[in-house]
């Protein structure tokens, strides 16, 4: 069967894109270098919050798509893995927000109650919080009921997808930095330590864009995820000891119930960070449309509906003007 499109990345944007375009009707296949569970989203914290993405310009309308979006997959918590939750993000004010902020419902300064020892101020939210394997697994069943599949396929360059549909969705993360080939694209590293938890029910944050270490700690059904790094240009995926504990220290001091903490898994992932997320359209050698989305950092999840939306208005918009 020749697909209308053909979706390249298998990930978190790369699942949304498929199912809006899907559930529009059109023939759709999915080639993921990976299978779902193995890709980086399936190793994300999984906290839905505007983090190491640009333009400023449009992180606002894709990341309050996408918590729309998200606020009713909620409903069904089970089935979709997505959670509210309550949390603080330590050390931030509304003013070192985008617009977009406005628009969060409950977004608030924090009181001074509410906040732990060393931290005079900071945001109280009540945001999703997704359990990454059981939401992957979702999205693909989605996918599924809409028509769409999954294959396990690797390329070397998009030109291979050219001919096997009219219109190539590129969503392959920091993979489009060699499959493009997009030199703009560069890893930044996070490591993750998940532990049992020892009661905490609300997330909380401390993270400085600018800074290689990030604090928080976010309560999922299999356990606590403590973090974090954002480690600009460094490509490995083994976990460091050292690293792991210094984690479990940042994050003993705003919770001390984690310093004892028993220890079940380390997890790395690598963000797919760029000057831009790049939502833009280009012609393949082989005459295919090729719509670019990739490039969103560490908000992949954060605005991966109202990134999918984008991409497919690009798509009907392009083809439109060729038609003309």
């Amino acid at each position: 069967m020749r697909f209308d499109v053909i979706v390249v990345g298998g990930g978190m944007i790369g699942l949304t894109t498929a199912i809006v375009l899907a559930e529009s009707g059109r023939r759709v296949r999915v080639w993921s270098r990976d299978l779902v569970e193995n890709t980086t989203s399936a190793v994300a914290g999984g906290l839905w919050w505007p983090y190491r993405i640009r333009p400023e310009s449009r992180i606002g309308g894709w990341s309050l798509h996408s918590l729309d979006v998200m606020t009713g997959l909620a409903e069904r918590p089970d089935e979709t893995g997505v959670r509210m939750v309550d949390g603080t993000h330590l050390g931030l004010r509304m003013s070192e927000l985008g617009a977009w902020a406005a628009e969060v419902p409950g977004l608030r300064p924090a009181a001074s109650d509410e906040l732990p020892a060393g931290f005079d101020i900071g945001l109280r939210a009540r945001t999703p919080l997704i359990d990454m394997p059981v939401h992957l697994r979702y999205l693909r069943d989605r996918l599924t009921a809409a028509g769409g599949g999954i294959e396990v396929r690797a390329l070397a360059t998009l030109a291979q997808a050219d001919g096997a549909a009219p219109t190539v969705m590129n969503c392959t993360g920091l993979g489009a930095r060699e499959l493009v080939p997009d030199p703009d694209v560069r890893p930044v590293q996070g490591q993750l330590v998940l532990a049992e938890n020892p009661g905490v029910d609300e997330w909380f944050v401390a993270a400085d864009p600018h800074s290689a270490d990030t604090v928080y700690a976010l309560p999922q059904p299999y356990g606590l995820i403590l973090g974090g790094t954002a480690r600009e240009d460094a490509w490995g995926v083994v976990p460091d000891p050292a690293t792991a504990e210094a984690i479990v220290k940042r994050c003993a001091r705003i919770d001390p119930r984690l310093a004892d903490a028993k220890i079940l898994d380390h997890r790395v992932g690598l963000r797919p960070s760029r000057s831009s997320a790049r939502i833009e359209a280009e012609r393949l050698p082989g005459g295919a449309l090729c719509v670019h989305n990739y490039g969103h950092g560490g908000a992949g999840i954060t605005v991966s509906w109202g990134c999918a939306q984008d991409a497919v208005r690009l798509m009907e918009s392009s083809r439109e003007a060729a038609d003309t």
